[in-house]
């Protein structure tokens, strides 16, 4: 039976005193099994996970013929806002850059979030020092003051960068004739039934209590102004029921066309270098750990999503299994991951 080897998983993965500690919940339909440890109901940052959403907004946009993947971004959102936003080899790509391109991270846009600025800092290092927000405008700001990574779609190359998802939920604002966070409820939380799941705004800073304490290393993190900056690239807040509701209907073909889905997941590019193993396909992430680097027990393949605070949502083809929770932990980055292969391998 799996419950008793995810217990053992599970009970392996306890945090220091004051930690949030695991939160997770495993299903397996084809088979009924179901396994949770921790409160289902816990809201908690899903950080990045948030992308898969904005993904699922656009693919219905483009679904609906309102966009295409090969649209530029500028034809949406005006060449001033994405002027000065790939700079490379001294030409500016920023006006070329297309709908498809933000959502596979080839745009060669720079990363606002995690890479450093002409000052040596990052808005990662900014946020765990003192408590801030930025603006959407602050945030190109700082995308701009980098130099862009590659041309748009240069052969085998991809970058992970929280800009390209910043911009997709301004292109979700000006196609639906709404807000991100309007669009959000309308078109996936209400259909999907998705009652604990919202978006962490500036309005909402008073419900910074209500979510599960991040932590980074042995402090719990306290950045309500930043995190209800991020928005469409990584500023919901949901439960692992609700995870798992909204990952069987996004590999599932609720929220969109399984033809679409097949698309989506038909080539991948590494985000990251070569012994990374996450890459990324048209607005969806894999984690596959190649045989090379776990010869003994090879690890299924996974695709979704993870996030910086712990958090991840992963479906598993080969064992039909839908794995969601946090660690709510920042530090080692390599912990959520780790423990995703000894549930995929209990199984």
């Amino acid at each position: 039976m799996q419950t008793p080897k995810l217990e053992r998983v599970a009970a392996g993965y306890v945090f220091p005193p004051g930690a949030a500690g695991l939160a997770m919940t495993v299903e397996q339909p084809s088979t009924g099994f179901s396994w949770r440890n921790g409160e289902t109901q816990r809201p908690y940052f899903i950080a990045s996970i948030t992308k898969l959403f904005t993904t699922a907004l656009i693919v219905q946009l483009s679904e609906e013929h309102k966009l295409a993947l090969d649209t530029r971004a500028s034809d949406l959102l005006g060449c001033d806002t994405m002027a000065g936003l790939n700079i490379y080899d001294g030409r500016d790509f920023g006006s070329q850059v297309t709908i498809g391109e933000l959502l596979a991270h080839t745009s060669g846009i720079p990363d606002y979030f995690e890479q450093k600025r002409p000052d040596g800092e990052t808005v990662l290092a900014d946020l765990l020092k003192e408590d801030r927000g930025w603006s959407f405008e602050e945030l190109l700001s700082i995308s701009r003051s980098m130099k862009g990574r590659f041309a748009p779609s240069t052969p085998g190359k991809a970058f992970y960068s929280d800009t390209n998802y910043m911009l997709l939920g301004r292109i979700v604002e000006t196609l639906a004739g709404c807000s991100y966070e309007n669009a959000l409820r309308s078109r996936i939380l209400q259909p999907l039934a998705l009652e604990d799941t919202w978006l962490f705004t500036p309005s909402r800073l008073d419900r910074y209590s209500d979510v599960t304490a991040v932590m980074y290393r042995n402090t719990p993190l306290h950045s309500p102004k930043a995190l209800a900056s991020f928005a469409a690239e990584g500023a919901i807040v949901s439960t692992m029921r609700d995870q798992i509701r909204f990952l069987r209907a996004f590999v599932g073909g609720e929220l969109f066309s399984k033809a679409s889905l097949e698309r989506m997941t038909a080539q991948w590019r590494s985000i990251f270098s070569p012994l990374v193993p996450l890459s990324y396909g048209v607005g969806v992430m894999r984690f596959s750990i190649p045989r090379w680097q776990s010869p003994f027990f090879p690890v299924p393949a996974m695709i979704g999503h993870s996030g910086v605070f712990g958090a991840m949502l992963f479906y598993v083809p080969d064992r039909d299994l839908y794995i969601a929770g946090t660690v709510n932990q920042m530090v080692p980055r390599s912990l959520s991951y780790r423990l995703l292969v000894r549930i995929a391998l209990a199984f």
